[in-house]
Parts: structure tokens; C-alpha cells; sequence
């Protein structure tokens, strides 16, 4: 079976993310587990790499406009809501209904790049420790290799300091 054969077969969002870094031109494809990942240490287990590698996603919910804010941090990192919302805004809570809707993607597969509406993103430095890092990939069991100076041009979002010390 072909790989755009095999693409059709795969859930929506991970077609989503496979076409968006088409589009940008990076060279490497997402991966399908078998597994579901939904936590970066289930993530950094499957993959067999360091927990910190995992470029996880947290969506917040930008009070002042609703927009959704996607920080990308290492899988290691707490986010800190004080040093994010000193950058965007006031922020609150996403619920799973909120990531969906203004993502496109589930909780656990939130991806850097192919939403359904562009969010405020942050890139956190700390995934600057690693040559690679592995991002979710628009589904829990999608992922893709990308080194964080790739990421920040994939996305162009600015990088920050935001996880706690």
C-alpha cells in the first residue's frame, strides 16, 4: 500500500499535520504508534528517547479575546501560567471542548502546526537542550522529529522562557 493510501486510512488531524509540514517542507514525515501517547512520558516510553525530548503541547484560554494560546515546552518542564500570561494576557482554563474546537486537535495530539484556527504560540527555550525533539503530530498516537530551530520556523513563533524554575 502506498504511503497517501496508507494517509487516508490515519484520523483527520494527523492527515491535517502530514499535509501542513508537506506544505512547509520538512523532511520528515509524522510517525503512526501503535500506542497511544498522551503524556509526554508515554510518549518519550514509545519512542524510546529522554522525557524531555517530548515537545508537549498546553492550551490555555486567553481571557481577554478567548483565543487559544499553545505553549510547546519540554516534556520534563511545568509551564508557568504567571510568565505566559506576562507575555499574552489574562488567562483561564481550556477544557477539552475549547482545545478541540479551536485547535482542531483532541487533548494529547495537539500539534504545533496545522490547526483549524492559528493560536497564540509560544516556544519554550528549554527544548533548545536537544538536537531533536519529537511534537505531537494532530492524534495521540501521531508524532514528528524536528530539531526546535526547525520548529520555530515551522510555526514562527517566538521563543520563550515560560516553565517554571
Amino acid at each position: 500500500m502506498s504511503d497517501d493510501a496508507l494517509l487516508l486510512q490515519r484520523p483527520e488531524g494527523f492527515r491535517r499535520v502530514t499535509q501542513r509540514l508537506r506544505e512547509l517542507g520538512h523532511p520528515h514525515a509524522p510517525v503512526f504508534l501503535e500506542v497511544a501517547a498522551r503524556t509526554a512520558q508515554e510518549a518519550a516510553d514509545a519512542l524510546g528517547i529522554a522525557v524531555g525530548q517530548i515537545a508537549k503541547s498546553i492550551v490555555f484560554r486567553r481571557k481577554s479575546d478567548e483565543a487559544a494560546v499553545l505553549v510547546v515546552t519540554s516534556g520534563d518542564k511545568r509551564v508557568d501560567e504567571k510568565k505566559v500570561a506576562a507575555l499574552v494576557g489574562p488567562l483561564g482554563r481550556a477544557d477539552a471542548e475549547f482545545v478541540k474546537t479551536r485547535t482542531g486537535f483532541t487533548i494529547g495530539g495537539v500539534s504545533p502546526v496545522g490547526h483549524v484556527q492559528p493560536p497564540v504560540l509560544l516556544i519554550d527555550r528549554e527544548l533548545f537542550r536537544f538536537d531533536e525533539v519529537w511534537a505531537a503530530a494532530g492524534h495521540p498516537n501521531g508524532v514528528f522529529r524536528v530539531a526546535p530551530p526547525a520548529l520555530v520556523r515551522l510555526t514562527q513563533a517566538p521563543v520563550e522562557d515560560v516553565t517554571a524554575a
